[in-house]
């Protein structure tokens, strides 16, 4: 008995009746979330707007093309001196031995770390 009454009751909700009003009310929620998306659209716009324009400014206001020359003499210093620079042969052997060989696995080893915490931080 019980039974019975909690299927008719289930097929009541399943199945609500078409009020006349409808159209006119989903017409009114479609408006509203026309008009909701709109203006966060104009909002977002004029955020971006605004953001560049102070960027710009701060760029302008910063030196920025006296910061680049500058920049630009101190990457030719650099790669002058790195220029004068040659590999000591030191280096090259102590990297061919065994040396190298166990840089290699403990490069190896925190890789499969950062890996492996990765993997864990997906599940």
């Amino acid at each position: 008995m019980a039974d019975d009454f909690e299927r008719r009751l289930e097929r009541l909700f399943s199945e609500a009746p078409e009020l006349p009003d409808c159209a006119a009310f989903a017409q009114g929620v479609e408006r509203k979330l026309n008009r909701g998306w709109q203006t966060r659209r104009w909002l977002i716009g004029c955020a971006g707007v605004t953001g560049g324009v102070v960027g710009a400014s701060q760029l302008v206001y910063s030196n920025l093309y006296q910061r680049i020359e500058t920049a630009e003499d101190s990457a030719r210093a650099l790669s002058a001196g790195l220029s004068q620079v040659a590999p000591s042969a030191e280096m090259v052997s102590a990297l061919s031995g065994g040396f190298g060989v166990w840089v290699a696995v403990g490069l190896a080893v925190l890789l499969l770390g950062f890996a492996l915490s990765r993997v864990i931080e997906e599940i």
